[in-house]
């Protein structure tokens, strides 16, 4: 059964316990990276997941906080010997500046460099990502400071689906893209231009039919992990927990 593992839960600003808000999807013959912050294959090897077994990554949007992993990724990932491609999707806006970053370094100059793949995503609703054996998952733009994306993951061998809102103010796109989700990951920075409350992730879950709501990219300074949760309670009805770091959702 594939199964979302939760690499990084905080906010911009992390802690000893909290790393910046990064995930991946691991099935069977795939493991797809969900943006990609500090010392990638540290988070990776604590999860039990080789960097070798990295298919695929998403990129949601241009922010230090869900892409500054990227070239040390890359670069471990060629000195461990990597020959495989590596497929990387996200928005023109994002993959056009990780290009950017990663010719500061002179990649191409690098000696036997695997080749990389860039999918530029177009910003529109449901757009599907990519497709394995074992899951789907799609693509829409989300309400941000820059261009930003949530994802929609769904087992094609059954009804289980994980929707992740990233960082988001609360939209309709968020609603649809959550619709009658199993487990709805949304964001619970706080209130303010790009972003939403934990009262306002749970408003976006009861109006998408979600059956699971879990608090994500929260602030750790001062947390009070009870009160985030009543907080989504006063408008969310059903299961609410607060993600860890290292959590796994089967589904």
């Amino acid at each position: 059964m594939p199964y979302v593992v939760l690499l990084g839960t905080s906010n911009a600003i992390p802690d000893p316990a909290h790393e910046n808000t990064h995930l991946a999807v691991v099935t069977d013959e795939r493991v797809i990276l969900i943006d990609c912050v500090g010392s990638p294959n540290v988070r990776l090897l604590k999860a039990g997941i080789s960097m070798k077994a990295i298919t695929d990554l998403i990129l949601t949007h241009f922010h230090p906080d869900h892409v500054s992993g990227v070239p040390l990724l890359l670069m471990n990932m060629w000195l461990e010997g990597r020959e495989d491609p590596l497929r990387i999707y996200g928005l023109h806006h994002c993959l056009e500046r990780i290009e950017d970053v990663m010719a500061l370094y002179h990649w191409d100059k690098w000696p036997g460099f695997f080749p990389v793949a860039f999918h530029r995503l177009p910003e529109r609703e449901y757009i599907q990502v990519l497709e394995t054996n074992e899951v789907r998952i799609y693509s829409s733009p989300v309400r941000h400071l820059i261009p930003t994306i949530g994802l929609r993951i769904e087992n094609v061998h059954g009804s289980g689906i994980v929707a992740y809102s990233c960082d988001t103010e609360p939209c309709p796109s968020v609603v649809r893209l959550a619709r009658k989700a199993n487990v709805l990951i949304h964001e619970a920075t706080g209130f303010g231009a790009g972003h939403s409350s934990a009262s306002q992730a749970g408003s976006i879950a009861s109006d998408a039919r979600a059956k699971r709501l879990l608090l994500i990219h929260y602030p750790n300074v001062d947390l009070d992990p009870e009160s985030l949760i009543e907080q989504a309670r006063e408008t969310f009805e059903d299961d609410v927990a607060l993600a860890e770091d290292f959590m796994q959702i089967s589904f």
